[in-house]
Protein backbone atom coordinates (compact mmCIF):
# COMPACT_ATOMS: atom_id res chain seq x y z
CA UNK A 1 0.00 0.00 0.00
CA UNK A 2 1.53 3.10 -1.01
CA UNK A 3 0.91 6.51 1.62
CA UNK A 4 0.76 10.48 0.74
CA UNK A 5 2.61 12.03 3.46
CA UNK A 6 2.21 15.54 4.07
CA UNK A 7 4.25 18.04 5.93
CA UNK A 8 7.43 16.55 6.89
CA UNK A 9 9.80 19.53 7.26
CA UNK A 10 13.45 19.90 6.99
CA UNK A 11 15.61 22.67 8.24
CA UNK A 12 18.51 24.30 5.84
CA UNK A 13 21.20 22.29 7.46
CA UNK A 14 19.36 19.03 7.53
CA UNK A 15 20.08 16.23 4.77
CA UNK A 16 17.44 14.46 2.82
CA UNK A 17 18.33 11.48 3.95
CA UNK A 18 16.11 12.21 7.38
CA UNK A 19 12.85 12.75 5.25
CA UNK A 20 12.21 8.56 5.03
CA UNK A 21 12.75 8.68 8.76
CA UNK A 22 10.36 11.17 9.22
CA UNK A 23 8.13 9.85 7.48
CA UNK A 24 8.02 6.61 8.87
CA UNK A 25 7.80 8.18 12.57
CA UNK A 26 4.65 9.86 11.31
CA UNK A 27 2.91 6.02 10.11
CA UNK A 28 4.30 4.85 13.26
CA UNK A 29 6.76 2.14 11.44
CA UNK A 30 10.77 1.92 11.27
CA UNK A 31 12.37 3.14 8.78
CA UNK A 32 13.40 -0.50 7.30
CA UNK A 33 9.32 -0.86 6.89
CA UNK A 34 9.18 1.54 4.33
CA UNK A 35 9.97 0.12 0.53
CA UNK A 36 10.35 3.13 -1.04
CA UNK A 37 10.42 6.97 -0.61
CA UNK A 38 9.57 9.54 -2.94
CA UNK A 39 9.05 13.19 -2.65
CA UNK A 40 6.18 14.53 -4.43
CA UNK A 41 5.87 18.55 -3.61
CA UNK A 42 8.39 20.49 -2.02
CA UNK A 43 7.56 23.87 -0.77
CA UNK A 44 9.71 26.73 0.82
CA UNK A 45 8.37 27.96 4.17
CA UNK A 46 10.13 31.17 4.52
CA UNK A 47 7.55 32.70 7.23
CA UNK A 48 9.50 32.58 10.21
CA UNK A 49 12.01 35.23 8.95
CA UNK A 50 15.84 33.95 9.66
CA UNK A 51 14.95 30.67 10.22
CA UNK A 52 13.37 29.18 6.60
CA UNK A 53 12.72 25.47 6.14
CA UNK A 54 11.46 23.27 3.23
CA UNK A 55 8.05 21.29 3.84
CA UNK A 56 7.87 18.04 1.90
CA UNK A 57 4.79 15.86 0.59
CA UNK A 58 6.10 12.53 0.00
CA UNK A 59 4.83 9.73 -1.62
CA UNK A 60 5.86 5.96 1.02
CA UNK A 61 5.34 2.66 -0.08
CA UNK A 62 5.49 0.05 3.00
CA UNK A 63 6.88 -3.47 2.17
CA UNK A 64 4.65 -6.61 2.12
CA UNK A 65 3.07 -7.32 4.97
CA UNK A 66 3.41 -3.95 7.06
CA UNK A 67 0.83 -2.09 7.89
CA UNK A 68 0.81 1.69 9.66
CA UNK A 69 0.00 1.82 13.33
CA UNK A 70 -1.76 5.26 13.01
CA UNK A 71 -2.82 7.37 9.93
CA UNK A 72 -2.34 11.23 11.16
CA UNK A 73 -4.85 13.97 9.61
CA UNK A 74 -2.18 14.58 6.86
CA UNK A 75 -1.34 11.27 5.67
CA UNK A 76 -3.60 9.31 3.66
CA UNK A 77 -3.91 6.98 0.82
CA UNK A 78 -1.57 7.93 -2.14
CA UNK A 79 -3.95 8.23 -5.49
CA UNK A 80 -4.33 6.19 -8.16
CA UNK A 81 -2.99 6.81 -11.65
CA UNK A 82 -5.33 8.60 -14.15
CA UNK A 83 -7.35 5.79 -15.83
CA UNK A 84 -5.85 5.71 -19.74
CA UNK A 85 -8.60 7.68 -22.44
CA UNK A 86 -10.67 5.90 -25.02
CA UNK A 87 -10.10 6.77 -28.32
CA UNK A 88 -13.45 8.49 -30.32
CA UNK A 89 -14.95 8.38 -33.83
CA UNK A 90 -12.74 11.30 -35.51
CA UNK A 91 -15.22 13.96 -37.57
CA UNK A 92 -15.16 14.54 -41.10
CA UNK A 93 -13.88 17.40 -40.79
CA UNK A 94 -10.89 18.34 -38.22
CA UNK A 95 -11.14 20.58 -35.59
CA UNK A 96 -9.87 24.31 -36.08
CA UNK A 97 -7.84 25.77 -33.18
CA UNK A 98 -6.79 29.41 -33.32
CA UNK A 99 -3.80 30.14 -31.70
CA UNK A 100 -0.78 28.21 -30.33
CA UNK A 101 -0.39 29.39 -26.41
CA UNK A 102 -1.34 27.20 -23.59
CA UNK A 103 -4.94 26.79 -24.28
CA UNK A 104 -4.79 25.75 -27.77
CA UNK A 105 -1.71 23.45 -27.41
CA UNK A 106 -3.01 21.69 -24.94
CA UNK A 107 -6.19 21.34 -26.52
CA UNK A 108 -4.97 19.91 -29.87
CA UNK A 109 -2.68 17.38 -27.15
CA UNK A 110 -6.05 16.24 -25.87
CA UNK A 111 -8.14 16.16 -28.84
CA UNK A 112 -4.76 13.58 -30.14
CA UNK A 113 -4.92 11.39 -27.15
CA UNK A 114 -8.71 11.05 -28.07
CA UNK A 115 -7.89 10.05 -31.57
CA UNK A 116 -8.67 13.14 -33.06
CA UNK A 117 -6.41 15.76 -35.37
CA UNK A 118 -6.91 19.40 -35.67
CA UNK A 119 -5.43 21.94 -37.64
CA UNK A 120 -3.71 25.15 -35.68
CA UNK A 121 -3.55 28.37 -36.77
CA UNK A 122 -0.80 31.18 -35.36
CA UNK A 123 -0.52 34.64 -36.13
CA UNK A 124 2.97 34.74 -35.14
CA UNK A 125 6.18 32.73 -36.01
CA UNK A 126 6.97 29.36 -34.43
CA UNK A 127 8.83 29.84 -30.71
CA UNK A 128 12.55 30.00 -31.69
CA UNK A 129 12.13 32.25 -34.54
CA UNK A 130 10.30 34.82 -32.31
CA UNK A 131 12.66 35.00 -29.98
CA UNK A 132 14.68 37.14 -32.55
CA UNK A 133 11.50 38.87 -32.82
CA UNK A 134 11.20 39.47 -28.74
CA UNK A 135 14.98 40.54 -29.13
CA UNK A 136 14.36 43.24 -31.57
CA UNK A 137 11.85 44.63 -29.66
CA UNK A 138 13.85 44.75 -26.15
CA UNK A 139 17.19 45.89 -27.66
CA UNK A 140 15.57 49.03 -30.11
CA UNK A 141 11.48 49.22 -29.55
CA UNK A 142 11.24 47.66 -33.05
CA UNK A 143 8.03 46.00 -32.65
CA UNK A 144 6.55 43.85 -34.97
CA UNK A 145 2.37 43.24 -34.61
CA UNK A 146 2.41 39.71 -35.63
CA UNK A 147 5.49 38.58 -33.87
CA UNK A 148 6.31 39.55 -30.32
CA UNK A 149 5.81 38.66 -26.80
CA UNK A 150 2.10 38.30 -26.78
CA UNK A 151 2.04 36.87 -30.22
CA UNK A 152 3.72 33.63 -31.07
CA UNK A 153 3.88 30.06 -30.34
CA UNK A 154 3.72 29.55 -26.85
CA UNK A 155 1.54 32.46 -26.41
CA UNK A 156 2.31 35.78 -23.96
CA UNK A 157 3.76 33.00 -21.25
CA UNK A 158 6.39 31.59 -23.70
CA UNK A 159 8.74 34.71 -23.54
CA UNK A 160 7.74 36.10 -19.83
CA UNK A 161 8.91 33.64 -17.47
CA UNK A 162 7.22 30.68 -17.36
CA UNK A 163 5.78 30.01 -14.45
CA UNK A 164 3.52 26.59 -13.73
CA UNK A 165 1.82 27.76 -10.18
CA UNK A 166 -1.82 28.16 -10.16
CA UNK A 167 -4.39 28.79 -7.11
CA UNK A 168 -6.63 26.54 -9.19
CA UNK A 169 -7.06 23.34 -7.48
CA UNK A 170 -7.97 20.95 -10.58
CA UNK A 171 -7.34 17.71 -11.05
CA UNK A 172 -5.46 17.91 -14.71
CA UNK A 173 -2.53 20.62 -13.26
CA UNK A 174 -0.46 17.42 -12.74
CA UNK A 175 -1.21 16.26 -16.60
CA UNK A 176 -0.09 19.94 -17.65
CA UNK A 177 3.44 19.96 -15.17
CA UNK A 178 3.84 16.36 -16.29
CA UNK A 179 3.52 17.30 -19.97
CA UNK A 180 6.10 19.87 -19.69
CA UNK A 181 8.52 17.68 -18.32
CA UNK A 182 8.17 15.23 -21.07
CA UNK A 183 8.86 17.47 -23.49
CA UNK A 184 12.24 18.90 -21.91
CA UNK A 185 11.06 21.11 -18.51
CA UNK A 186 13.57 20.35 -16.06
CA UNK A 187 12.30 17.63 -13.88
CA UNK A 188 12.10 19.60 -10.68
CA UNK A 189 8.87 21.32 -11.74
CA UNK A 190 7.72 17.89 -10.87
CA UNK A 191 8.03 18.44 -7.34
CA UNK A 192 8.27 22.33 -6.65
CA UNK A 193 5.23 24.24 -4.97
CA UNK A 194 6.02 26.91 -7.25
CA UNK A 195 7.24 25.41 -10.45
CA UNK A 196 8.82 27.41 -12.74
CA UNK A 197 10.67 26.83 -16.43
CA UNK A 198 12.12 30.10 -17.14
CA UNK A 199 12.08 31.56 -20.55
CA UNK A 200 15.29 30.30 -21.59
CA UNK A 201 13.98 26.40 -21.65
CA UNK A 202 10.29 26.98 -22.13
CA UNK A 203 10.27 27.88 -25.54
CA UNK A 204 12.49 24.52 -26.40
CA UNK A 205 9.47 22.71 -24.42
CA UNK A 206 6.79 24.18 -26.86
CA UNK A 207 8.75 23.23 -29.67
CA UNK A 208 8.40 19.63 -28.68
CA UNK A 209 5.01 19.64 -27.55
CA UNK A 210 4.53 20.59 -31.19
CA UNK A 211 6.48 18.23 -33.16
CA UNK A 212 4.36 15.71 -30.81
CA UNK A 213 1.45 16.73 -32.65
CA UNK A 214 2.72 17.02 -35.96
CA UNK A 215 3.97 13.43 -35.63
CA UNK A 216 0.27 12.12 -34.32
CA UNK A 217 -1.05 13.99 -37.39
CA UNK A 218 -2.05 17.11 -36.24
CA UNK A 219 -1.46 20.33 -39.04
CA UNK A 220 0.41 23.49 -37.17
CA UNK A 221 0.45 26.31 -39.75
CA UNK A 222 2.20 29.64 -38.93
CA UNK A 223 1.99 33.61 -39.86
CA UNK A 224 -1.98 32.35 -40.24
CA UNK A 225 -4.10 35.32 -38.56
CA UNK A 226 -7.73 34.60 -38.62
CA UNK A 227 -9.87 37.86 -39.76
CA UNK A 228 -13.13 36.47 -39.20
CA UNK A 229 -15.56 32.91 -39.03
CA UNK A 230 -17.53 31.60 -41.13
CA UNK A 231 -21.40 31.48 -40.40
CA UNK A 232 -24.01 28.74 -41.61
CA UNK A 233 -27.27 29.29 -39.79
CA UNK A 234 -26.56 29.92 -36.33
CA UNK A 235 -23.38 26.67 -36.39
CA UNK A 236 -19.86 27.76 -36.86
CA UNK A 237 -18.88 26.69 -40.91
CA UNK A 238 -15.23 28.02 -40.37
CA UNK A 239 -12.56 30.18 -40.49
CA UNK A 240 -11.39 33.21 -43.26
CA UNK A 241 -7.32 34.15 -43.39
CA UNK A 242 -5.94 37.35 -43.14
CA UNK A 243 -4.69 36.30 -47.35
CA UNK A 244 -8.52 35.75 -47.84
CA UNK A 245 -8.38 31.72 -47.85
CA UNK A 246 -10.89 29.84 -46.15
CA UNK A 247 -10.46 26.84 -44.36
CA UNK A 248 -14.10 24.68 -43.39
CA UNK A 249 -14.83 23.33 -40.37
CA UNK A 250 -18.15 22.92 -38.04
CA UNK A 251 -15.83 22.53 -34.61
CA UNK A 252 -13.60 25.41 -33.65
CA UNK A 253 -11.33 26.34 -30.84
CA UNK A 254 -10.89 30.26 -30.36
CA UNK A 255 -7.91 30.90 -28.13
CA UNK A 256 -6.00 33.52 -29.50
CA UNK A 257 -4.79 35.11 -26.50
CA UNK A 258 -6.01 38.14 -24.65
CA UNK A 259 -4.57 40.57 -27.08
CA UNK A 260 -6.26 39.63 -30.23
CA UNK A 261 -8.13 42.68 -30.26
CA UNK A 262 -9.05 42.53 -33.76
CA UNK A 263 -11.22 39.46 -33.42
CA UNK A 264 -12.50 40.94 -30.12
CA UNK A 265 -13.73 43.84 -31.83
CA UNK A 266 -14.98 42.16 -35.09
CA UNK A 267 -17.62 40.19 -32.76
CA UNK A 268 -18.75 42.83 -31.21
CA UNK A 269 -19.35 44.77 -34.09
CA UNK A 270 -20.78 41.34 -35.96
CA UNK A 271 -22.78 40.49 -33.41
CA UNK A 272 -23.45 36.86 -34.06
CA UNK A 273 -20.89 35.71 -31.49
CA UNK A 274 -21.47 37.44 -27.94
CA UNK A 275 -18.91 39.36 -26.08
CA UNK A 276 -19.56 41.26 -22.62
CA UNK A 277 -17.07 43.48 -20.98
CA UNK A 278 -14.75 41.82 -18.05
CA UNK A 279 -13.16 42.98 -14.99
CA UNK A 280 -9.54 42.71 -15.25
CA UNK A 281 -6.78 44.64 -13.34
CA UNK A 282 -3.82 47.24 -14.06
CA UNK A 283 -1.04 49.35 -12.53
CA UNK A 284 2.77 49.07 -12.29
CA UNK A 285 5.80 46.99 -12.16
CA UNK A 286 7.74 47.34 -9.39
CA UNK A 287 11.69 46.64 -9.18
CA UNK A 288 14.11 46.16 -6.49
CA UNK A 289 17.35 44.94 -5.76
CA UNK A 290 17.26 40.87 -5.38
CA UNK A 291 19.38 41.25 -2.73
CA UNK A 292 17.00 43.41 -1.21
CA UNK A 293 13.99 41.62 -1.27
CA UNK A 294 16.35 38.47 -0.15
CA UNK A 295 17.26 40.37 3.00
CA UNK A 296 13.70 41.37 3.21
CA UNK A 297 12.23 37.63 3.05
CA UNK A 298 14.62 35.88 4.81
CA UNK A 299 16.26 37.62 7.16
CA UNK A 300 19.74 36.64 8.49
CA UNK A 301 19.41 33.55 6.51
CA UNK A 302 19.56 35.92 3.45
CA UNK A 303 22.79 34.86 1.84
CA UNK A 304 22.25 30.75 2.83
CA UNK A 305 23.34 28.87 -0.80
CA UNK A 306 20.78 26.90 -0.29
CA UNK A 307 17.69 29.04 -0.42
CA UNK A 308 16.45 30.36 -3.60
CA UNK A 309 16.19 33.66 -4.91
CA UNK A 310 12.86 35.20 -2.61
CA UNK A 311 9.84 35.90 -4.34
CA UNK A 312 6.71 37.53 -2.33
CA UNK A 313 2.66 37.31 -2.68
CA UNK A 314 0.81 40.84 -1.57
CA UNK A 315 -2.85 41.57 -1.22
CA UNK A 316 -5.14 44.02 0.40
CA UNK A 317 -9.02 44.53 0.06
CA UNK A 318 -9.26 48.21 0.34
CA UNK A 319 -11.95 50.47 1.17
CA UNK A 320 -11.88 53.75 -0.95
CA UNK A 321 -14.73 56.17 -1.47
CA UNK A 322 -16.90 53.19 -0.33
CA UNK A 323 -15.82 50.83 -3.07
CA UNK A 324 -13.72 48.17 -1.89
CA UNK A 325 -10.60 47.42 -4.31
CA UNK A 326 -8.13 44.36 -4.46
CA UNK A 327 -4.82 45.42 -5.34
CA UNK A 328 -1.91 42.75 -5.25
CA UNK A 329 1.63 41.58 -6.58
CA UNK A 330 0.92 39.57 -9.80
CA UNK A 331 3.16 37.69 -11.96
CA UNK A 332 6.16 38.08 -9.72
CA UNK A 333 9.57 37.38 -11.19
CA UNK A 334 12.37 36.79 -8.69
CA UNK A 335 16.42 37.45 -10.44
CA UNK A 336 14.12 39.11 -13.55
CA UNK A 337 13.94 41.46 -16.23
CA UNK A 338 10.92 43.97 -16.96
CA UNK A 339 9.46 43.48 -20.89
CA UNK A 340 7.90 45.49 -23.05
CA UNK A 341 4.60 43.81 -24.18
CA UNK A 342 2.98 45.98 -26.88
CA UNK A 343 1.36 44.79 -29.93
CA UNK A 344 0.32 47.94 -31.19
CA UNK A 345 2.52 50.81 -32.09
CA UNK A 346 1.67 54.01 -29.78
CA UNK A 347 0.82 52.15 -26.86
CA UNK A 348 3.09 51.01 -23.57
CA UNK A 349 2.72 47.59 -21.34
CA UNK A 350 5.22 46.02 -19.84
CA UNK A 351 5.11 42.23 -17.79
CA UNK A 352 7.73 40.28 -16.42
CA UNK A 353 9.99 37.31 -17.17
CA UNK A 354 13.18 35.49 -16.05
CA UNK A 355 15.49 32.91 -16.87
CA UNK A 356 15.50 29.47 -14.92
CA UNK A 357 18.55 30.50 -13.09
CA UNK A 358 17.01 33.22 -11.71
CA UNK A 359 20.37 35.20 -11.65
CA UNK A 360 19.47 38.60 -13.11
CA UNK A 361 20.33 41.75 -10.75
CA UNK A 362 16.46 42.75 -10.20
CA UNK A 363 13.19 41.66 -8.56
CA UNK A 364 9.80 42.25 -10.27
CA UNK A 365 6.18 42.19 -9.99
CA UNK A 366 2.95 43.72 -11.16
CA UNK A 367 1.48 45.99 -8.59
CA UNK A 368 -2.07 45.95 -9.51
CA UNK A 369 -5.59 47.11 -8.65
CA UNK A 370 -8.99 45.77 -9.79
CA UNK A 371 -10.87 47.64 -11.99
CA UNK A 372 -14.77 47.02 -13.13
CA UNK A 373 -17.36 47.67 -15.62
CA UNK A 374 -18.31 50.49 -13.34
CA UNK A 375 -14.69 52.07 -13.99
CA UNK A 376 -15.15 51.75 -17.44
CA UNK A 377 -17.75 53.62 -17.22
CA UNK A 378 -16.70 56.51 -15.47
CA UNK A 379 -14.41 57.11 -18.09
CA UNK A 380 -16.55 57.32 -20.99
CA UNK A 381 -16.46 53.65 -22.14
CA UNK A 382 -19.72 51.80 -22.53
CA UNK A 383 -20.73 48.57 -24.24
CA UNK A 384 -18.59 45.11 -24.89
CA UNK A 385 -15.56 46.59 -25.70
CA UNK A 386 -15.71 49.20 -22.77
CA UNK A 387 -12.39 47.14 -20.95
CA UNK A 388 -10.33 46.75 -24.01
CA UNK A 389 -11.02 50.57 -24.86
CA UNK A 390 -9.92 51.62 -21.14
CA UNK A 391 -7.17 49.36 -21.16
CA UNK A 392 -5.91 50.99 -24.49
CA UNK A 393 -6.69 54.56 -23.65
CA UNK A 394 -4.16 54.36 -20.64
CA UNK A 395 -1.59 52.13 -22.70
CA UNK A 396 -1.55 55.67 -25.25
CA UNK A 397 -1.02 57.93 -22.06
CA UNK A 398 1.76 55.36 -21.01
CA UNK A 399 3.59 55.85 -24.25
CA UNK A 400 3.06 59.27 -24.48
CA UNK A 401 4.49 60.20 -20.62
CA UNK A 402 7.39 57.70 -21.73
CA UNK A 403 7.91 59.62 -24.49
CA UNK A 404 7.97 57.16 -27.49
CA UNK A 405 10.35 54.18 -28.65
CA UNK A 406 8.39 51.87 -25.85
CA UNK A 407 10.06 54.09 -23.10
CA UNK A 408 8.46 53.30 -20.07
CA UNK A 409 7.54 56.31 -17.64
CA UNK A 410 8.70 55.34 -14.19
CA UNK A 411 9.42 56.84 -11.13
CA UNK A 412 10.82 55.87 -7.48
CA UNK A 413 8.31 54.52 -4.96
CA UNK A 414 8.61 56.88 -2.42
CA UNK A 415 8.52 59.89 -5.27
CA UNK A 416 5.32 58.62 -6.14
CA UNK A 417 3.52 58.60 -2.69
CA UNK A 418 4.27 61.86 -2.17
CA UNK A 419 3.49 63.08 -5.91
CA UNK A 420 6.87 64.70 -6.32
CA UNK A 421 10.24 64.48 -8.56
CA UNK A 422 13.54 64.58 -6.60
CA UNK A 423 15.11 60.92 -6.92
CA UNK A 424 15.82 59.46 -10.62
CA UNK A 425 14.77 55.82 -10.61
CA UNK A 426 18.51 54.35 -11.34
CA UNK A 427 19.36 51.19 -12.83
CA UNK A 428 16.88 49.26 -14.63
CA UNK A 429 16.47 45.75 -16.55
CA UNK A 430 14.53 47.43 -18.73
CA UNK A 431 16.41 47.34 -22.09
CA UNK A 432 14.39 50.23 -24.13
CA UNK A 433 14.51 52.49 -21.45
CA UNK A 434 12.87 54.72 -18.28
CA UNK A 435 11.61 58.28 -18.70
CA UNK A 436 11.56 59.71 -15.28
CA UNK A 437 8.06 61.34 -15.20
CA UNK A 438 5.04 61.86 -12.44
CA UNK A 439 3.20 58.84 -12.53
CA UNK A 440 0.22 60.33 -10.92
CA UNK A 441 -0.37 61.75 -13.61
CA UNK A 442 -1.55 58.18 -15.07
CA UNK A 443 -5.35 56.72 -14.02
CA UNK A 444 -7.99 58.06 -12.32
CA UNK A 445 -7.84 59.45 -8.88
CA UNK A 446 -9.68 56.45 -7.24
CA UNK A 447 -7.12 53.90 -8.73
CA UNK A 448 -4.02 55.98 -7.75
CA UNK A 449 -5.52 56.29 -3.96
CA UNK A 450 -5.89 52.34 -4.11
CA UNK A 451 -2.51 51.59 -5.17
CA UNK A 452 -0.64 54.06 -2.64
CA UNK A 453 -2.59 53.06 0.25
CA UNK A 454 -1.58 48.76 -0.90
CA UNK A 455 2.15 50.07 -0.90
CA UNK A 456 2.15 51.82 2.65
CA UNK A 457 0.11 48.28 4.08
CA UNK A 458 2.77 45.94 1.89
CA UNK A 459 5.54 47.82 3.70
CA UNK A 460 4.17 47.52 7.10
CA UNK A 461 4.12 43.48 5.96
CA UNK A 462 7.81 43.56 3.66
CA UNK A 463 9.65 46.56 5.68
CA UNK A 464 11.85 48.01 2.99
CA UNK A 465 9.55 47.38 0.59
CA UNK A 466 8.95 51.61 -0.08
CA UNK A 467 12.71 53.29 -0.28
CA UNK A 468 14.96 54.83 -3.16
CA UNK A 469 15.68 51.14 -4.15
CA UNK A 470 12.34 50.45 -5.32
CA UNK A 471 10.92 51.93 -8.48
CA UNK A 472 7.60 51.63 -10.55
CA UNK A 473 7.45 51.16 -14.27
CA UNK A 474 4.32 51.93 -16.10
CA UNK A 475 2.42 50.15 -17.36
CA UNK A 476 0.96 46.95 -16.19
CA UNK A 477 -2.07 46.29 -18.12
CA UNK A 478 -2.31 42.95 -19.57
CA UNK A 479 -3.53 41.09 -16.43
CA UNK A 480 -5.87 39.64 -17.96
CA UNK A 481 -8.51 39.85 -20.63
CA UNK A 482 -10.81 42.87 -20.87
CA UNK A 483 -13.20 41.14 -22.86
CA UNK A 484 -15.24 37.46 -22.23
CA UNK A 485 -16.45 35.48 -24.96
CA UNK A 486 -19.79 34.17 -23.43
CA UNK A 487 -19.94 30.43 -23.56
CA UNK A 488 -22.40 27.60 -22.20
CA UNK A 489 -21.71 24.37 -19.51
CA UNK A 490 -20.94 22.72 -22.33
CA UNK A 491 -18.36 25.30 -23.10
CA UNK A 492 -19.60 26.67 -26.61
CA UNK A 493 -20.60 29.91 -27.58
CA UNK A 494 -23.64 30.59 -26.04
CA UNK A 495 -24.77 32.21 -29.82
CA UNK A 496 -22.52 30.27 -31.87
CA UNK A 497 -22.95 26.34 -31.93
CA UNK A 498 -19.33 24.88 -32.94
CA UNK A 499 -17.12 27.83 -31.63
CA UNK A 500 -15.39 26.80 -27.92
CA UNK A 501 -14.20 29.81 -26.71
CA UNK A 502 -10.95 29.09 -24.33
CA UNK A 503 -8.38 30.33 -22.44
CA UNK A 504 -6.83 33.24 -20.86
CA UNK A 505 -8.48 35.64 -23.57
CA UNK A 506 -11.69 34.57 -23.88
CA UNK A 507 -12.19 34.63 -20.45
CA UNK A 508 -11.70 31.37 -19.30
CA UNK A 509 -8.46 31.38 -17.45
CA UNK A 510 -5.12 33.56 -16.14
CA UNK A 511 -1.71 31.75 -16.64
CA UNK A 512 0.01 28.75 -18.45
CA UNK A 513 -1.59 26.29 -16.26
CA UNK A 514 -4.97 27.80 -15.95
CA UNK A 515 -5.13 27.83 -19.69
CA UNK A 516 -4.10 24.64 -20.55
CA UNK A 517 -6.38 23.02 -18.25
CA UNK A 518 -9.22 24.61 -19.74
CA UNK A 519 -7.74 23.58 -22.98
CA UNK A 520 -8.12 19.77 -22.30
CA UNK A 521 -11.64 20.70 -20.69
CA UNK A 522 -12.57 21.89 -24.35
CA UNK A 523 -10.76 18.83 -25.86
CA UNK A 524 -12.56 16.48 -23.70
CA UNK A 525 -15.71 18.31 -24.16
CA UNK A 526 -15.77 17.99 -27.77
CA UNK A 527 -14.12 14.22 -27.17
CA UNK A 528 -17.48 12.99 -25.04
CA UNK A 529 -19.72 14.83 -28.38
CA UNK A 530 -18.00 12.43 -30.42
CA UNK A 531 -18.35 9.30 -28.25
Amino acid sequence: MAYRVNNIGLWLDEPEELLGQRAAEKLGVTRSDLASVRVVRSVLDARKKGSPRYIYTLEVELAPGRKPKQLPPDVGEAPPPPEPLSPVKPPEKWPIIIGTGPAGLFCALGLLERGVRSILLERGREVVTRRKDVAKLMRDGTLDPESNMNFGEGGAGAYTDGKLSTRINHPMVRKVIEAFARYGAPDHILIEGKPHIGSDLLPGAVARLREELIAGGCEVHFEQRVDDLLYRDGHIAGVKLADGRTLESDRVILAPGNSARELYERFAADGRVLVEAKPFALGFRAEHPQTLINSIQYGNAAKNPKLPPADYKLAENLDVDGEVRGVYSFCMCPGGIVVPTPTEDGLQCTNGMSNSRRNARYANAGIVVSVSVADFEREGFHGPLAGLLFQRHWEQKAYELGGGRFFAPAQTIPDYLAGRLTKDPGGTSYRPGLAHVDLNRLFPARLTTSIKQALRTFDRKMRGFISDEGKLIGIESRTSSPVRVTRGEDLQSVSMRGLYPAGEGCGYAGGIVSSAIDGLRVAEQIATELA
